[in-house]
């Protein structure tokens, strides 16, 4: 059976079709959610694209995290579905409660778009079991509020329990402990700034690492059904 990931599309969202391609190539079903459509039509896990949706309006992903869709999202994923944020996705997950700490403005307030590697530092959960910890991948960025920040107890307890899943290894947003990319405590949620949908093919992208993230759901999708 071909998993089914669905991807959602919000006012000023950018990167949906980019992501559902990446869907694709990786071998699943790309379905297309609407933010004010409550029904998640019958996906197996979710990636919540990058953009500026609502225009970033309030703070980034405050609006969207409490449209229609967010709420079935919020739901099914603490039920355990596998759901992946990435950019303006990974601070939706923050605005919604799926994931902890908060997404800022980047240090020095410049926008940023380049290509970074980053280091895999947890590969057991649903989205970076393709990798092996300690692995550097090569993955375009791009954001002008990155910059991961958490409260001390928050940020102890990341590290601590292996919630950490990818690091900058040049953190030039600033973000406290150069992370990149957290997990929820299952595993199940992951968020990470930058784009791993853009790096799928050599013809668009700078490497083939971002593939990864999107084979690894549809095998945890695999796993949860046998």
């Amino acid at each position: 059976m071909t998993a089914k990931i669905g991807v959602i599309t919000f006012p000023g969202t950018l990167d949906d079709v980019d992501a559902s391609r990446a869907v694709r190539t990786a071998g699943a079903e790309a379905i297309s959610l609407w933010h004010a459509d409550a029904d998640l039509h019958g996906v197996d896990a979710v990636v919540v694209p990058g953009g500026f949706s609502y225009g970033d309006y309030l703070r980034s992903g405050a609006i969207s995290a409490l449209a229609p869709v967010m709420q079935s999202v919020i739901e099914k994923a603490r039920g355990g579905m596998p759901v992946l944020g990435i950019c303006n996705g990974f601070q939706i997950l923050t605005e919604a409660g799926l994931l902890p700490g908060a997404l800022t403005r980047n240090q020095g307030l410049h926008f940023h778009c380049t290509d970074t590697y980053l280091e895999v530092d947890n590969a057991n959960t649903a989205w970076t079991t393709e990798f092996e910890q300690g692995q550097k991948i090569l993955i375009p960025s791009k954001h002008g509020e990155g910059r991961f920040q958490a409260d001390s107890e928050t940020l102890r307890a990341l590290e601590e329990e292996g919630r950490v899943v990818f690091r900058y290894t040049d953190n030039y947003n600033g973000s406290l402990n150069a992370i990149a990319g957290i997990t929820n405590e299952t595993g199940r949620v992951v968020g990470l700034m930058p784009h791993p949908e853009h790096a799928i093919d050599t013809l668009t992208g700078p490497s083939l690492d971002g593939l990864g993230l999107f084979v690894s759901a549809i095998k945890a999708v695999a796993n949860a059904a046998a």
